[in-house]
């Protein structure tokens, strides 16, 4: 028996299959296949939506309707779904191969595969993406919940462009609480205000947690019916992860008792339990598009985990200080004083964290109180119901009276109670009361009157003007914080209950402690390494100069903090070795370019905390001499000199030769920064950089706690030049190709890349996944240059590489393994390309800039 959590009766509203309704809202259109792609279902309006006359026959191919590049999207987008209740979508989508552009979402759904359509709004859809980093910043930094509640009201008010956008939170009787508002400034304000829990029926609540958003376009507007197969009729589709279902009459009721035309409804989520709700209402029609909804979902992921981020910093403060209180009790224990002869102290130091009005204590036959309490026979009357309860749980009542009808005796005294059992055989307890209190609750009309008799079913009240609810005879109600204070609590009093009695107790204290450092251990970490990204993020968008700019920035800074920790993790998060992580961020750039780089010097191992911050400085090193210095000509080296100090301090010299005069920096970027200050902030290390016209020379010292091993040994990297591979590049002048063909299985991986030709001039890119499908398309039409990914799933690219080199087509291979050699040679392959591959890398393969290369 928990108290807190008694069943929930079912209203009508709750029974009502709100995910089985044969109808969708008619600024989409829909369509559903089986398995073989044959059409099971349609709604009224696909010919309308799509602008086509007679077409979407049931029981015919969808493929004689959508064009095969269509087809190929929309099924390569299929088989990324990979868990229930996921939806993929695809935006600004030729349907017809007629220029007329469509947003799609396509999910399985009990045997079917629904896929929604509407129409693309290709000019917002570029104001739509600039929007995302600044709206995701400052929702990430937001210190409180009530902060981020606010900021989010506004930012999706200001992104959506709703008349009202309202943050609801939940309480424990599931009831929802207006906690933030932002709206038009001749509207009511209803911040403050409560709703009662059938305003949302259960069965709602349960599809918000599968389905996070739900948009209601115009509540006036006629439902579009679904058409089915004559042997489908009976069995309505289920609408659940649907974008476009229509909606409850009940609802449309009560959305129009508001005097609302239009909503937008997204589900904050936080440990698979629906924790709020945001809300945006608008008194006109709206259809926010597809593209702009998908941002609004993805900022309510960035609240909620921010929302998470908040709570798990609160309960860990909580923590904190619960775990001074249980080692205060220890300590007071191992001096011979017990908790149950101190109590006063122990109920004083416990009122800090779980504010109440009196404790009690039953051990055995000894019953001890102080504060406000019912007496030792009061007490001892509640003993048969608290011993038929389970004994693992905290159980918390705002009036114990409610559940145990002997309480009522004392109920004008202490009404509320947080009861914990505190030793195995669940006759021994501590008990926190809380006196009864006169409170006042102002809902959006009288909660009573939620649902009231309609002519044959129930309807919605018509009133949501403030209404004050006056409650007596409640204590204050127990939080979760002080719920999981008070399971902490348990824990350690049962621990003490056992010292006293049996000296098992003192493992049972090592091992929690052994717990508890692990998972502060891990806390810590993971929150550094999250921020360490949240600031590469934010720092590398204040020195882009564009999109393109940015992307390469992050995508280089995450990519040297991904190479260190997998090497700091290869030996379960022990020292790493310095030579690998300087070989690793530089090979790309001299692997066929013998003597570019010499690394002397002592061999030493870096620290973990060290590893990741060294990875940041070569990473910009590295990247300035590519860009400025003298790895951005054919004739530069570089020189890594390694030494340890007479104290033991490691000691770097990066000295650049060879390469073009060099200036120094006009301004202080954030590459610059990592460079000059990463080492003395972080590790308290120096560093020092001179930009002579002879090249960059840079110093660092990094202090010796962060040096796990060193050596006398003189020992120069050694970079093999990879061999010539295939023929000479057929590239005319370094011209891009017109047609490439793109072999790629990951349709992320496709759609990037396909976006990065197209960028770099290619006019026509084929998209293949499969063996079979490449060298159709080769046979259809032959390539100027492809992109081939050697492994595909269940089958390597080895048929397609023959043909494509038969045929005398430039071709590169790309792979993220590393076992390809001569093999790639003997197929004719012009370069390898490693992935993860980026812009720059395409754009040499299409010049014919990598011939003997592997890039990447």
């Amino acid at each position: 028996m928990n108290f807190l959590y008694a069943g929930q009766d079912q209203t009508e509203c709750d029974r009502e299959a709100i995910h089985l309704i044969s109808a969708i809202q008619g600024f989409g259109a829909l369509i559903a296949v089986n398995a073989n792609w044959t059409i099971t279902h349609r709604s009224a309006n696909c010919s309308t939506v799509l602008g086509t006359g007679d077409a979407f026959e049931i029981g015919q191919p969808l493929d004689l309707n959508f064009t095969r590049n269509a087809m190929m999207a929309l099924k390569a987008a299929f088989d990324q779904i990979v868990k229930e209740d996921s939806v993929e979508r695809l935006f600004g989508l030729d349907l017809l191969g007629n220029g007329a552009l469509f947003d799609c979402a396509i999910h399985p759904s009990g045997g079917k595969i629904i896929i929604e359509f509407e129409p693309h709004d290709t000019a917002a859809f570029q104001n739509h993406l600039a929007g995302v980093t600044p709206a995701i910043g400052g929702l990430s930094t937001a210190q409180s919940t009530d902060e981020l509640c606010s900021m989010a009201a506004k930012v999706l008010r200001d992104l959506l462009g709703y008349d009202r956008v309202m943050i609801y939170r939940f309480r424990r009787d599931q009831s929802g609480e207006v906690i933030a508002e932002e709206k038009r400034d001749d509207l009511v304000s209803y911040l403050g205000l409560r709703y009662p829990k059938t305003d949302i029926p259960q069965q709602a609540r349960r599809l918000f947690v599968r389905n996070r958003f739900r948009i209601i376009a115009d509540t006036q507007a006629e439902a579009v019916p679904i058409e089915a197969a004559p042997d489908e009729q009976n069995a309505p589709l289920d609408l659940s992860m649907s974008v476009l279902r229509s909606l409850s009459p009940v609802h449309v009721q009560y959305m129009k008792n508001m005097g609302v035309r239009a909503s937008l409804s997204i589900a904050i989520v936080r440990r698979s339990q629906l924790w709020g709700l945001i809300s945006c209402h608008h008194d006109t029609p709206r259809t926010v598009p597809y593209s702009l909804r998908s941002i609004a979902e993805m900022l309510s992921h960035v609240f909620s985990m921010t929302l998470d981020r908040i709570l798990i910093e609160r309960t860990e403060k909580l923590r904190i200080r619960s775990q001074g209180l249980h080692d205060q009790m220890l300590r007071r224990l191992a001096e011979g004083i017990s908790f149950v002869d101190d109590l006063e102290m122990f109920a004083g130091a416990l009122g800090e964290l779980i504010p109440h009005d009196g404790a009690s204590v039953l051990i055995g036959e000894g019953y001890h109180s102080t504060g406000d309490c019912p007496d030792r026979d009061q007490f001892a009357a509640l003993l048969p119901s608290l011993c038929s309860s389970p004994d693992s749980a905290v159980l918390a009542a705002r009036s114990l009276s409610d559940h145990i009808s002997e309480a009522a005796e004392f109920s004008d005294k202490v009404a509320g109670a947080l009861i914990l059992s505190i030793s195995r055989s669940a006759n021994d307890y501590l008990v926190l009361w809380r006196k009864p209190l006169t409170q006042t609750d102002y809902w959006a009309g009288n909660p009573a009157k939620a649902m009231i008799e309609g002519r044959d079913q129930l309807e919605p009240r018509t009133s949501f003007s403030a209404w004050a609810e006056t409650v007596e005879g409640l204590s204050a109600e127990w939080s979760d914080d002080e719920l999981m204070i008070a399971n902490n609590l348990r824990a350690t009093l049962m621990e003490i209950v056992l010292r006293m009695n049996d000296e098992v107790a003192i493992e049972l204290k090592r091992a929690r402690e052994q717990q508890d450092l692990l998972i502060a251990e891990l806390n810590h970490r993971v929150r550094n390494i999250l921020n360490l990204v949240r600031s590469l993020v934010s720092q590398s968008g204040k020195d882009a100069i564009n999109i393109a700019d940015f992307s390469e920035n992050i995508d280089g800074r995450i990519a040297a903090l991904a190479i260190a920790h997998d090497n700091i993790t290869r030996q379960n998060w022990t020292p790493a070795p310095l030579h690998s992580l300087i070989e690793s961020e530089i090979a790309a750039y001299v692997s066929s370019k013998k003597d570019r780089l010499t690394m002397v010097g002592d061999p030493v191992l870096i620290e973990p905390e060290a590893y990741t911050v060294l990875a940041l400085v070569v990473h910009e090193l590295v990247t300035n001499s590519v860009k400025y210095g003298s790895l951005c000509d054919d004739k530069g080296t570089i020189e890594v000199k390694v030494s340890l100090a007479i104290n033991g301090d490691l000691l770097i010299d990066w000295i650049e030769r060879g390469g073009p005069p060099v200036k120094p920096p006009t301004r202080q970027g954030f590459g610059t920064t990592i460079i000059t200050r990463l080492i003395p902030h972080d590790l308290q290390g120096e560093a020092e950089s001179d930009f002579k016209d002879s090249g960059l020379e840079a110093k660092f010292r990094v202090p010796a706690r962060f040096i796990a091993s060193q050596g006398e040994v003189d020992a120069p990297l050694n970079h093999q030049a990879a061999p010539e591979i295939g023929f000479k590049s057929k590239a005319k002048d370094g011209q891009v190709p017109e047609h490439v063909l793109l072999v790629e299985d990951n349709m992320i991986i496709a759609h990037d890349t396909e976006g990065s030709l197209r960028e770099a001039g290619v006019k026509s890119v084929t998209l293949e996944s499969t063996v079979g499908g490449a060298l159709a398309a080769i046979e259809k039409r032959e390539p100027d240059f492809a992109i081939v990914d050697f492994n595909l799933r269940t089958e390597s690219s080895i048929k397609v590489a023959e043909e494509l080199a038969r045929r005398g087509v430039r071709f590169v291979l790309a792979t993220g393994y590393s076992e390809l050699g001569n093999e790639a040679e003997e197929l004719g392959a012009e370069a390898i390309i490693r992935k993860p591959y980026g812009m720059d890398e395409i754009v040499r393969a299409l010049k014919g800039e990598l011939l003997g290369e592997r890039a990447g």
